[in-house]
């Protein structure tokens, strides 16, 4: 069962209340995904734990109801 980007969303600002997210839908099919996610939250991280707290966030979706996420993260120009 493919996921809305709204419900991506939903579960990445319930994580990262602050986050400026964009979504697109790579493929139109529900399940392809770029998404990117800017928040104070990354300030200080690596990109691979960026990337791991975006995917835990998803509480277990990746790989199943999504299949496929390309991720942008990064802290806020200051």
């Amino acid at each position: 069962m493919a996921m809305k980007a709204s419900e991506i969303e939903s579960y990445i600002l319930k994580a990262f209340p602050d986050a400026h997210i964009r979504i697109d839908d790579l493929a139109g099919d529900g399940d392809h995904y770029a998404c990117t996610v800017v928040t104070e939250a990354f300030r200080g991280l690596s990109r691979v734990r960026q990337h791991q707290l975006v995917y835990d966030s998803l509480q277990g979706h990746m790989g199943g109801a999504l299949h496929a996420l390309a991720l942008k993260t990064s802290a806020p120009e200051k």
